[in-house]
C-alpha cells in the first residue's frame, strides 16, 4: 500500500489503495474503484455548472459498487442542491448569510464556501481518508471555519462514506429554525422511490418546508431505495450520529432529499470560537435496503 503525500496530491500523480485509485483533478479530488468513479469531492463550482450558488466543497457523484450514480447536482427543481453538502438557509452572526442558496430569508450573494487546504490523504485496505479545511465567506469575511475529515470504504454491495465536520464560528451565530437545511444528500429524480427506517417502510407524509413540526421523527437512519426503469435497484442511506444535536428529518420524497436537520427542533446558538461537531455516515448500496448493514453501521466509534 502506498501513502499519498501532499506533494503528490497537489500534482498530477496518483496512488492506489488496494482497489481504490486516488487522483487530483482541476478543482476536484476523485476516488475510483479500479477504473470506475466512486466519489468526487468538488473543491470549487465547475465553470460549466448549472448550480445557482458559487460554493464548492460538496460531493458528487457518489456511486454504488455496480457504478450507479446516486447523487444529483443542480436539478431543475432546486438548482442550488449539490449532491452531498452542508449549509444552512438562514444564519445571523458576523454577517447574515444563506449558504444553502435559497436566498429568501438571508443574503446568498457573496456568500460562498471555499476550500483552502486538502491534505492528509492516506489509505489502507479498500479505504481512503482525507482532510479538508474550508472557509465560509460572507462578503469576503470568514464567518465559519470548517474542517472536514472524510473516509470512503467498501462493504459488501455498498460504499460507506464517513463525514466528520467541525464548524467554528468567528462570532456568536444563530442558526435560525427551519424545517430544512444543514446536512443534505440529494438523490436522483429517476426511478420509483421507497423510503425506509430501522422499523421498516416509511408511510409518513412528505414534510412541509415552512413547518418544522411536519418533519419526520429522528431515527438512527433513513434510506431511499430506487427502482429504475431497467429493473436495477440501488439506494442511499444517511446514518445520524446520536451525539449530534437534536434532529428532525426533512425527507421529502418528491424533492429527493435526505436531510437530518438540527434546526428543525429549534434554533441553534453557536458561540464564537467554540466548535460544533457533526458526524454523518452515507451508505450507497446496490439492491434492496441493506437493513442488517445499516443497523450495524449505526454504531459510531
Amino acid at each position: 500500500m502506498k501513502l499519498w503525500c501532499l506533494t503528490a496530491l497537489l500534482g498530477t500523480a496518483f496512488s492506489t489503495f488496494a482497489d481504490f485509485t486516488v487522483t487530483r483533478e482541476p478543482g476536484a479530488f476523485l476516488v475510483k474503484d479500479d477504473t470506475m468513479p466512486v466519489l468526487r469531492y468538488c473543491l470549487q463550482r465547475p465553470a460549466d455548472s448549472k448550480l445557482s450558488v458559487d460554493s464548492g466543497c460538496y460531493f458528487h457523484p457518489l456511486t454504488t459498487p455496480s457504478g450507479i450514480t446516486i447523487t444529483e447536482v443542480a436539478p431543475s427543481d432546486h438548482p442550488h442542491h449539490r449532491g452531498i453538502f452542508l449549509a444552512w438557509v438562514e444564519m445571523h452572526g458576523k454577517k447574515d448569510a444563506d449558504f444553502w442558496g435559497w436566498g429568501e430569508h438571508a443574503p446568498k450573494k457573496n456568500r460562498v464556501i471555499v476550500n483552502r487546504e486538502l491534505d492528509r490523504v492516506s489509505g489502507g485496505f479498500i479505504v481512503v481518508r482525507f482532510h479538508a479545511r474550508n472557509e465560509w465567506l460572507a462578503e469576503g469575511a470568514v464567518v465559519v471555519e470548517e474542517t472536514l475529515d472524510a473516509e470512503i470504504r467498501k462493504e459488501t454491495h455498498a460504499y460507506v462514506l464517513d463525514l466528520s465536520y467541525t464548524l467554528t464560528p468567528t462570532a456568536d451565530t444563530t442558526l435560525t429554525r427551519w424545517a430544512f437545511s444543514g446536512f443534505c444528500v440529494r438523490t436522483r429524480k429517476e426511478g420509483k422511490l421507497e423510503a425506509y427506517r430501522p422499523d421498516g417502510p416509511v408511510t409518513l407524509k412528505n414534510p412541509k418546508h415552512t413547518e418544522p413540526e411536519s418533519d419526520w421523527p429522528d431515527a438512527a437512519w433513513y434510506d431511499y431505495t430506487l427502482t429504475f426503469e431497467d429493473g436495477k435497484v440501488a439506494g442511499v442511506a444517511v446514518i445520524n450520529d446520536p451525539k449530534n444535536p437534536p434532529t428532525l428529518w426533512h425527507n421529502h420524497r418528491d424533492t429527493r432529499m435526505l436531510n437530518p436537520c438540527i434546526v428543525a427542533p429549534g434554533s441553534v446558538q453557536l458561540k464564537a470560537g467554540q466548535p460544533l461537531l457533526l458526524r454523518y455516515r452515507v451508505v450507497a448500496h446496490d439492491g434492496p435496503v441493506p437493513r442488517e448493514l445499516l443497523n450495524r453501521l449505526k454504531k459510531f466509534e
